[in-house]
């Protein structure tokens, strides 16, 4: 960390390596992994070291740059070059298929090297670190503005419920739904935030809680069952989420609960945005139904917070990672660009003329 800034992923010394912090360690140790082998990266995304759907575009595009520099060291060029480089973008692909950010960024790599086809292997590896550090920069502006336009959403002193984790974490920086909270504190707008423990993988508990906490945000933290509770006690005027996928209907994908929440919201009449860069918009996957859920161990359930297990040993566990929430459901989806309304299959597209 960089003063009280979170740096969660950087290239390491040299360039050879990748350089994380390890968010299964949060929030009672702060470690940071380094990696740089295929295995070891993919394992970093699957387990959740690095999380966030923004954050492991970055990850991912700071890793398919250091293979790039490897197989350079190695000798590769021309079309070998090429193929070895696609068929680790794959692998890192679908280490996690939900987060359509993670292809985004591995793509965007893969269109710069076969668009320099033919140009010396070192200026090929040169212009992927430049594309690796632009997603990055990008990222950090993309959060800013995302952060600009949720805070017009709210007023000094609103209650704001979050699911899971959304923040620099999560991100870059500001990250998305956590982006006009973080925003509104260095403004001296006062926000009150109620963070859901969000199960199984207790983001909101481990991460979002101690995100807050350190930037000095009030932030009270609620188990995910007493969502409707701080809804219909009035405490809070706005539900910020953020996202994994967006499907070109306005259906969105994010941590498993956000329906949930929506649903509850609908019902107690208070708003439901959703945050995330134009990046995580999938305008080729129709709706929800056609977003891939990722599947998770159930000892995620049975037995990972614990120190005994709080469930019968061989029970059967159902533990998807996230579920999908109905366009309908949604007041408004936040990007870099605006503020999207019904109807999505409309306000979506607009963005990217």
């Amino acid at each position: 960390m960089e003063g009280n800034e979170i740096v969660n992923v950087r290239l390491g010394e040299g360039e050879g390596s990748v350089v994380l912090l390890d968010q299964t360690q949060l929030p009672n140790r702060v470690e940071y992994v380094t990696v740089t082998e295929l295995p070891q990266m993919v394992e970093a995304i699957r387990s959740l070291r690095v999380r966030g759907a923004p954050a492991i575009g970055i990850f991912a595009g700071y890793c398919l740059y250091v293979l790039a520099r490897q197989l350079a060291e190695k000798g590769a060029e021309g079309p070998a070059f090429q193929k070895e480089l696609e068929r680790q973008r794959t692998v890192l692909v679908n280490a996690r298929p939900t987060a359509v950010n993670l292809a985004w960024a591995v793509e965007r790599l893969i269109r710069r090297s076969a668009a320099l086809s033919g140009a010396h292997i070192g200026e090929i590896v040169s212009a992927l670190g430049e594309e690796c550090r632009l997603i990055r920069r990008e990222d950090e502006e993309m959060c800013r503005k995302i952060a600009e336009y949720g805070l017009s959403l709210v007023k000094p002193g609103d209650g704001i419920l979050t699911h899971c984790n959304a923040g620099p974490l999560a991100t870059s920086k500001y990250g998305t739904a956590l982006g006009p909270i973080l925003l509104g504190k260095e403004r001296g707008i006062p926000l009150k935030v109620y963070a859901d423990e969000t199960r199984p993988l207790l983001q909101g508990a481990r991460l979002t809680a101690w995100e807050l906490q350190r930037s000095g945000v009030d932030v009270t933290l609620i188990c995910d069952n007493m969502a409707s509770m701080v809804m219909k006690n009035g405490f809070v005027q706005a539900c910020f989420v953020g996202c994994d996928r967006v499907a070109a209907n306005g259906d969105t994908a994010n941590k498993i609960g956000t329906s949930g929440v929506a649903i509850l919201a609908k019902h107690y009449g208070v708003p439901f945005y959703v945050l995330g860069p134009t990046s995580t918009i999938d305008l080729s996957c129709p709706d929800g139904e056609h977003i891939p859920i990722e599947m998770r161990d159930g000892e995620e359930i049975r037995s990972l917070w614990y120190r005994e297990p709080m469930a019968p040993a061989g029970v059967k566990c159902y533990n998807p990672a996230f579920d999908v929430t109905d366009h309908t459901l949604i007041s408004g989806i936040v990007t870099e660009k605006g503020i999207c309304r019904p109807p999505y299959t409309a306000s979506l597209k607009r963005l990217f003329k």
